[in-house]
């Protein structure tokens, strides 16, 4: 079968790795899955008319409003794979909502990688309940076996006694929604204790203007350091060689980054929101905290 996929591509974030994820899973069971990135059409014609320059005979996206809404109308039958966006940001908006709606009414089924996930979209649409399905992602992780751990810490501005680095990692996209800010005070003080403590947070600049006040934020703070996205298996042997993965997010759907290094045998440190506590058993599958100060042992009162 020749399927379309709709996603949002910017390169090294989560969507396009999911995205990507779903390609190799279709593929691998014999379809021809064309990945598209939703960004680039602007509404539901555009994609009509690829649909049927390319004979397409299915289709899905991710996210019912950023990809979604391509399919509104669309003459072949079509699924939609829930975002963290949908539930967590786009259903406070009237118009998304009703768009959402109106796709989801459309769509032959739904995909929830949660059961959280699933309980909230069918409390904003009752009727959709019966198409929502739940799948969790499929990770697979390719650490790089010529990963340069020095030129990594390098990079990074770490200093090169690598054997006493204790690196916490922190992969986002740099937008408010992923608040990677939120730790870096109590890691800075964290790192003035004992100096071999470090925070490296690393991913692309999706917003542009919230990029600028990470990094005035960031040079004016010890102990905490930003590098852009690097190739996906470079990124795997980073996490395989840190401490701990840290996600400090204020809403998720499900974290590749936190499955990732999961599957790497790695320790995860998650902000508990419901898409975090979805995936993590508190003190047996990672730690989930509500407060900073819990991250950093130094700087918890001698009674806790």
């Amino acid at each position: 079968m020749r399927l379309l996929l709709l996603a949002c591509l910017r390169a090294q974030t989560g969507n396009a790795t999911t995205a990507g994820r779903i390609q190799d899973h279709l593929e691998a069971v014999g379809h021809i899955c064309s990945l598209k990135d939703a960004f680039g059409y602007e509404n539901p014609s555009e994609i009509a008319n690829l649909i049927s320059a390319e004979k397409f005979e299915a289709a899905l996206a991710i996210h019912l409003y950023k990809g979604g809404r391509l399919l509104q109308g669309s003459r072949i039958p079509f699924g939609i794979i829930f975002g963290g966006t949908d539930i967590n940001e786009d259903i406070k908006h009237e118009e998304k909502h009703r768009v959402m709606g109106a796709v989801l009414e459309e769509a032959r089924f739904a995909v929830a990688f949660t059961e959280k996930m699933k309980e909230l979209a069918a409390a904003e649409w009752p009727d959709a309940r019966s198409k929502i399905y739940i799948q969790t992602q499929g990770i697979m992780t390719t650490p790089s076996a010529t990963f340069n751990w020095k030129r990594f810490l390098q990079n990074a501005g770490i200093p090169q006694d690598t054997e006493n680095v204790r690196l916490f990692l922190l992969i986002c996209g740099l937008r408010r929604v992923k608040d990677p800010l939120y730790l870096v005070d109590v890691f800075s003080e964290w790192h003035r204790r004992e100096p071999h403590i470090h925070l490296v947070i690393i991913g692309p600049a999706v917003d542009p203007q919230f990029t600028s006040e990470v990094n005035e934020k960031i040079n004016r703070t010890p102990g905490v350091h930003l590098l852009q996205e690097i190739p996906q298996d470079d990124l795997h042997a980073a996490v395989k060689r840190c401490f701990a993965v840290v996600n400090s997010s204020i809403s998720e759907g499900m974290s590749a980054a936190i499955l990732e290094a999961m599957d790497l045998d790695v320790p995860v440190l998650a902000r508990n929101i419901p898409g975090n506590a979805a995936i993590i058993r508190h003190k047996d599958t990672g730690l989930l905290f509500t407060d900073p100060q819990r991250v950093c042992p130094a700087l918890q009162k001698s009674d806790e």
